[in-house]
């Protein structure tokens, strides 16, 4: 992706031209739950979905993307609501919703089912709609982010310790909007760089993540899902939701972490597998952070693909 530049070496796109770069894959809009969703796709196959996380868009699987499909998929990467190229809505940022997206993209394609592959909070509605839609989901690998329940367990037994500060500071009301998008989104270039391992993502990367984090409202509707994660644990709606997680997920499961991730402690993520009631294979990538298909595309991307060709994946 190229990213124009300021005088200063900062972003100078933030609007479309920011999150449709060119590529061997496919730029369209499908309707899905009430808004429209950017995907990009390449390949033919079974359906891979992959759910970016924080501060990301679907740019952050562009190395999936070409590895899947010259696999034998069809590897689509859509950006969440209220980020890239989709709909900015007023509300339904609450993770039961987010999920009810990804299941809807996936009918809207017209498939019956997919592989979801979710990393940070794209992981977490990942682990959400394999439980709220299990028929929708063939397979599921998550990365860099623990079951809803064991998530929210670290929380609970110690905020501080177990939480990354950022989600805390996400609570206040506009000022971490204007945080992160004061000069040029500079915070999302270093919360790129503080989070990874020795191998971070390139700057040609972390400067399209910034010019996309400038689009209007994309700051507002980034910190909207953990506005509600934090606030709703004492709500009624917070705790039908995590009551629902109960459900065990039924297909097979790949769970993928960076052994030097800042954001989610291994600790935190381990002990997922008990909400997993299918095969269940757990990957620690050694001397990577936050974001292993970044640090390392070609060891996450063969991890995954060999994961998916799989017939009968172990436990």
């Amino acid at each position: 992706m190229s990213v124009a530049t300021s005088s200063s070496g900062s972003p100078a796109l933030s609007g479309p031209s920011a999150v449709r770069a060119e590529g061997p894959w496919t730029h369209r809009d499908v309707a899905a739950n009430g808004a429209r969703f950017h995907i990009v796709e390449a390949g033919e196959g079974p359906l891979v979905m992959l759910l970016h996380g924080f501060p990301q868009f679907w740019w952050t699987f562009r190395h999936q993307l070409t590895a899947l499909a010259d696999a034998g998929f069809r590897a689509v990467a859509m950006d969440l609501r209220g980020i890239g190229g989709s709909d900015r809505t007023p509300r339904g940022y609450d993770p039961g919703n987010l999920a009810l997206d990804v299941t809807g993209v996936i009918r809207s394609l017209g498939e019956p089912d997919a592989a979801l592959v979710g990393h940070d909070l794209g992981g977490y509605l990942a682990w959400t709609a394999a439980a709220m839609r299990p028929k929708l989901v063939r397979r599921l690998a998550v990365c860099s982010m623990p079951h809803p329940r064991n998530w929210r367990a670290a929380v609970l037994k110690d905020p501080r310790r177990n939480t990354s500060g950022h989600i805390w500071g996400f609570q206040r009301p506009w000022l971490p909007e204007r945080r992160l998008t004061a000069d040029d989104a500079a915070l999302v270039g270093r919360m790129v760089r503080e989070w990874s391992g020795p191998n971070r993502p390139d700057e040609e990367a972390v400067d399209a993540y910034r010019a996309a984090m400038l689009i209007p409202s994309t700051a507002h509707c980034s910190i909207e899902p953990y506005r509600w994660l934090m606030r709703s644990m004492a709500r009624p709606d917070g705790i039908q939701f995590y009551r629902r997680m109960k459900r065990p997920v039924r297909v097979p499961t790949l769970h993928l972490h960076g052994s030097l991730d800042p954001v989610i402690h291994t600790r935190s993520a381990a002990g997922s597998g008990q909400y997993v009631e299918a095969p269940y294979r757990w990957r620690l990538f050694d001397g990577l952070g936050h974001f292993p298909h970044e640090e390392d595309p070609m060891a996450f991307s063969a991890e995954l693909v060999n994961w998916l060709r799989d017939p009968e994946p172990d436990r």
